[in-house]
């Protein structure tokens, strides 16, 4: 199958796809022995040989984690403020791992990481609509009227979010407690949802991801996932076990 090769090398844990348009333009890959430096190109993975380096690209082990993302760490591989990642609680190993999709820094709760990028696509792509599921405490008392145009959707970004379902769990004096589904992960869009009907998230917490949850875990602690869920991730996601992508 034809794919760019920047998407080949990400999916492939050399780089991320801004990384490896780098790598790319620098001339350091060389397709069927000819250097390319032309990131649009095309590619087969399992027709053309492809190097990095001199090095062949070869299929790599693929691996998969949970981890309870505790507030205070950033999602992403590495954070030019220096400040502290959700890598920075894994040891190192010698795969590539980086997480799926984000969490912002205030967030807490389960984060998916690994280093097959087609899961990790289609895992956080909207397009594929896969089910999140959020816990928020929240400062002010909203409406019935005010969390039903919520879940049919509001303007954000420049277009309008898809339904989402929101359940009070619990209200008290000042503030409550809700239940959020979504399908779909814009920026901080729960905190900016209740912000549109007067309501402040004191804290937020992400309880499952495509079903897979952290359990057990303590903040700041992860797991592997074990046969069961990676077969259950890719079900639901159509991906085929040992795909080239």
């Amino acid at each position: 199958m034809l794919k760019r090769l920047q998407v080949i090398l990400a999916h492939a844990g050399i780089a991320s796809r801004r990384n490896a348009a780098v790598i790319i333009a620098a001339g350091r890959v060389r397709v069927n022995g000819v250097p390319v430096t032309e990131k649009g190109i095309q590619c087969d993975r399992d027709k053309d040989t492809i190097e990095v380096d001199g090095r062949r690209l070869r299929d790599e082990i693929k691996v998969y984690y949970v981890i309870n993302k505790p507030r205070g760490f950033v999602t992403t591989v590495s954070d030019e403020r220096g400040r502290k990642t959700v890598l920075d609680l894994i040891p190192r190993t010698r795969f590539r791992i980086y997480p799926v999709g984000r969490l912002d820094r205030d967030t807490e709760g389960v984060l998916i990481l690994t280093n097959d990028g087609e899961l990790a696509h289609k895992l956080s792509h909207p397009r594929f609509g896969v089910e999140k599921i959020y816990v928020a405490e929240v400062k002010g008392i909203a409406s019935h009227e005010a969390i039903t145009r919520l879940e049919r959707g509001v303007f954000m970004d420049g277009s309008r979010t898809r339904r989402c379902k929101i359940t009070v769990m619990e209200r008290r004096k000042d503030k409550m407690y809700v239940k959020v589904i979504l399908r779909e992960g814009k920026k901080r869009q729960i905190r900016r949802m209740m912000e549109m009907i007067g309501c402040h998230v004191i804290r937020l917490r992400r309880t499952s991801d495509a079903g897979i949850t952290s359990e057990g875990l303590s903040a700041g602690k992860f797991r592997q996932l074990d046969k069961n869920e990676i077969r259950h991730l890719r079900e639901l996601c159509l991906v085929e076990e040992g795909a080239h992508v």
